[in-house]
């Protein structure tokens, strides 16, 4: 199943930055459920419950802001900006050294990418 998941991911057809951004989020959580399929501490089949599968794919976390401020994911304001950003949007954050906008920090913008990455993921396990 994870395989097919995997599949139907990388052959997404993303144009903009955010999209690109998003499906390789998504990848990582697919490559952390991996893992922990393979490490035993979760059953594929148990995956194909929505709870299930955001539990496992918080690994501890309460939420995506907890997984991304808590340093499960990127922890580096330039790694984010760098992931999610166009060149333009790069350029007006200095390459991260700028706050994303005036309500967000940059673990912020990456938590609202995980939830996303995250229903990328649930929407193609779910069609599994």
């Amino acid at each position: 199943m994870l395989e097919r998941v995997r599949t139907a991911l990388e052959n997404r057809n993303d144009r903009s930055a955010w999209n690109k951004g998003v499906t390789a989020y998504a990848l990582w959580i697919l490559e952390n459920l991996e893992e922990l399929i393979n490490g035993g501490y979760v059953k594929e089949d148990d995956l194909k419950n929505f709870k299930a599968l955001e539990d496992a794919a918080l690994n501890g976390a309460k939420d995506w802001s907890q997984a991304s401020w808590g340093g499960s994911f990127l922890c580096y304001d330039w790694e984010i900006a760098k992931r999610l950003c166009n060149p333009s949007e790069l350029k007006k954050t200095r390459g991260g050294e700028r706050r994303p906008n005036s309500q967000e920090e940059w673990l912020d913008v990456q938590a609202r990418a995980l939830y996303q990455a995250f229903r990328r993921v649930w929407s193609e396990v779910s069609r599994a």
